[in-house]
Parts: C-alpha cells; sequence; structure tokens
C-alpha cells in the first residue's frame, strides 16, 4: 500500500484484511513511523486537531516508560477528545495518571491476595474444561461463539461473583463497548454513541446492585474484596468500583478472547508451528502463548497526549499534541523482530508489547490472560487434537480490538480415541 493511500482514520480502513492492514503499517514503520492524521469525525463531536501515529517499537517503548510526559488523563481509550467523567468512566486506570492512578491500582492490586489468586486459577482450569464439555460431542461449532467468547467472560463472573443469568447481559453490553461501531453489535435503529453510553449505564448499574448486596454479606469473591478492601485508610468509590467492572468485563473479557480466536487462527493455517506445540506442549507452550499475543495484539492502540514540549526520535512534539501507540505494528517491527511477519512458536526472545508497553500501565490481567490462553489450548489439543478452520474468519471492523466475530472449526464429535 502506497503511503498515501493509507488513512487511519477511516473506519474503512480498518475493515480490510489483516494482510493488507499489516502491510499498510510496514510501509508507515520504514517511509513514515511518525505520521500525522486527522481525527476521525464522529457526531456530535467536534472535530480535533489530529494526531500522530507511532509504529515503531522504540518510538512506543520510549512513550510507555515516561508518563509523566506522555500522559494518559486526557484519554487513553479515545482518539477524540471526551469529557473527563466519560473518560474516567469507560478508562479507569487505564485513562487515569498518578497520583490517582498508583491510588486506585493500589488498592485493586490489593485485592489480590495469594488465596484469590489461588482460587481463580483453579476456577480457570474448571472453567476451561466445562467449555469444552459443551462442544466435544458437535464436531463442528463457531469457535468465536462457543470457546473464546464464553470461557474468559465466565472465569470473570466466576471471580468477580456475579451469577450466570447474567451472561448475556454481561456479554451483549461488552460487545457494544468495544464494537467499534461495526453493525453487527449495534442495536437496530440505535445510533453507536447512544448504544455506547447506555451499554455502560447498565454495565455500572448491574454491578452497584450486587456492590450494595455484597457489602451487607460478602462472600469469597473479587467483589466482595474490592467493596471492603482498604489501603492506606483508603477505599473504592461507587463510581470507581463501577468503573473498574466495566474495565474488568470489557478488556478482560475482550482481550483472551481475540487472542484465543487469533491463536487457533494461526495454529492451523500453520500446521508445522501446530506440530512442535502439539508435540511438545509443556515445553512450548509458554513460548507459543506468547508469539499468539504477538501476532494477535488485541488491542490496536493506545493514546497518550503530550504534558510538555518533547523530541521523540528527531521529531519535534509540542504540549497537548496526540500520539496513538499501534501496538500491533510494533509487535511487526524489523528491528526488534527476525521474520516479524512469521509465526513462530519457538520465537525467542519475544520482546513484544501485545499487553503493552512498561510502565505503570502495562496491563493488570497478564499474568490471567496467559494462564486463560495456556489453559484453554492445553484443553482442546489434549482432547480435540485434530480441531482445525473449517472456514475463514470474519474480521470485526474496529480500529481498537483486533477481534474476530466468527470462526468455524472442526474436529472429531467426542475427540480422537
Amino acid at each position: 500500500m502506497k503511503l498515501e493511500d493509507i488513512d487511519l482514520s477511516d473506519i474503512e480502513f480498518w475493515a480490510k484484511p489483516w494482510a493488507e492492514r499489516d502491510a499498510a503499517f510496514a510501509t508507515l514503520r520504514r517511509e513514515n513511523p511518525i505520521a500525522y492524521f486527522p481525527e476521525p469525525i464522529v457526531e456530535p463531536f467536534p472535530e480535533g486537531p489530529g494526531y500522530y501515529a507511532i509504529t515503531k517499537m522504540h518510538d512506543v517503548l520510549e512513550i510507555s516508560r515516561h508518563p509523566e510526559i506522555f500522559c494518559s488523563g486526557q484519554g487513553a481509550v479515545s482518539i477524540l477528545d471526551m469529557p473527563a467523567e466519560m473518560n474516567e468512566f469507560y478508562g479507569s486506570l487505564i485513562s487515569m495518571d498518578d497520583p490517582r492512578h498508583a491510588r486506585l491500582r493500589k488498592i485493586v492490586s490489593g485485592t489480590f491476595t495469594p488465596r484469590m489468586l489461588a482460587n481463580v486459577l483453579e476456577d480457570v482450569e474448571k472453567t476451561a474444561k466445562k467449555v469444552v464439555d459443551g462442544i466435544i460431542e458437535k464436531g463442528e461449532v463457531d469457535f468465536v461463539t462457543d470457546i473464546s467468547m464464553p470461557f474468559p467472560l465466565l472465569v470473570i463472573l466466576d471471580m468477580m461473583g456475579i451469577p450466570h443469568s447474567e451472561f448475556d447481559t454481561v456479554l451483549s453490553q461488552s460487545n457494544i463497548i468495544l464494537s467499534g461501531g461495526d453493525p453487527d453489535f449495534i442495536p437496530e435503529g440505535v445510533d453507536p454513541i447512544s448504544a455506547f453510553l447506555e451499554a455502560g449505564a447498565t454495565l455500572a448499574g448491574l454491578l452497584t446492585e450486587l456492590a450494595v448486596l455484597r457489602r451487607e454479606n460478602p462472600t469469597d469473591d473479587l467483589l466482595s474484596a474490592l467493596v471492603t478492601t482498604e489501603v492506606d485508610g483508603e477505599q473504592l468509590s461507587g463510581d470507581e468500583l463501577a468503573s473498574f467492572f466495566i474495565l474488568l468485563s470489557v478488556a478482560g473479557h475482550e482481550t483472551t478472547r481475540t487472542a484465543l480466536s487469533h491463536g487457533i487462527t494461526h495454529l492451523s493455517q500453520n500446521p508445522d508451528q501446530r506440530a512442535l506445540l502439539l508435540g511438545e506442549m509443556e515445553r512450548v507452550m509458554p513460548s507459543a502463548v506468547e508469539e499468539i499475543v504477538r501476532y494477535a495484539s488485541p488491542v490496536v492502540w493506545m493514546r497518550r497526549t503530550l504534558t510538555q514540549d518533547y523530541v521523540l526520535s528527531g521529531h519535534q512534539f509540542r504540549q497537548g499534541e496526540k500520539v496513538i501507540m499501534y501496538y500491533g505494528s510494533a509487535n511487526r517491527d524489523e528491528a526488534v523482530f527476525a521474520d516479524p511477519d512469521a509465526f513462530n512458536v519457538l520465537r525467542d526472545p519475544n520482546p513484544h508489547v501485545g499487553f503493552g508497553g512498561p510502565g505503570p500501565h502495562f496491563c493488570l490481567g497478564a499474568h490471567l490472560a496467559r494462564r486463560e490462553i495456556t489453559l484453554m489450548f492445553r484443553e482442546l489439543y489434549t482432547r480435540l487434537p485434530d480441531i482445525e478452520l473449517a472456514g475463514p474468519p470474519v474480521q470485526l471492523r474496529s480500529n481498537f480490538i483486533n477481534g474476530v466475530k466468527s470462526l468455524p472449526v472442526s474436529f472429531t464429535p467426542g475427540g480422537l480415541r
């Protein structure tokens, strides 16, 4: 793709096949690694001043390591400038700077006691088995609908202590929030912004009702811990709790779902890599998981805003300008990865930024996500070793999540005996 034909603000760019998008980012890295783009126009918001696309790894790393210069508090998950209350409500920790970010992260981290973590990891294994139990006799399923979508969401519901009866509500509302306006997820006759706002309100209302019950009758789950834990005499406020739940139910669910969907796709399309994994699963699985996350790069980008003038790789930035760190592009940077477009389950080293860059905003759930990916692929390939694609994946049309909407797979019913 020619440089002049690339427009990252055009939603139709994000409807292009993955290979075309990757080729476009390769062109940007080679010819204009800090490229300016006008902002997308989204009614009713006024058009903003534009942004710079950061496409090379060393620039992503430098920005991530200097949150005092490249701040998150003016919006990390929206290219457009949104009202401050909306930034925090939908971004939670992601759209905060220190000292508020450090305070909230400390309180949240304080709830993850060794006992709590042990219980969560045990539940992940049980849930993986349960999900595979539900499809093992069918022979052909939609991998997204039947495996990668329910699995991490059930983990989150169990971890939070939210009844499974709320599964459909949490799923549908989180799909809307991260749909990128994809019409397959927006109710007919409703504009995307209204649907987005209503979805957030629905999830917040659900959590608020349950939080009242947990304060009165705490149980052995994360929600009870979140409403009762104090760090340095402080607890989460009601708004902070609701916002964190939206982050957990949306980001914690969608990123693992996307990694799993890409993982099964690329393992099926690269039978030599699949054979390496199945041949020595315990040895190869850790590096395979890292390569799946690198290759999938579930979260496409995060925004930062300059707090002062700064020179990055020879480019003079001015205070108030916006930069968008494209993690998927950094994860294909030829200066860092040998043969970056090859899917290699033995890749070592693999310094990807699939969970974000270094610094205070590195993904809080990275350890859980790695565990979920590991246990689901171990369960699948142990019980259904011949599982493979039965059709092409259908991409999500989103500039923020590198999602897969549907993915037919087939296998021997009951597994190979």
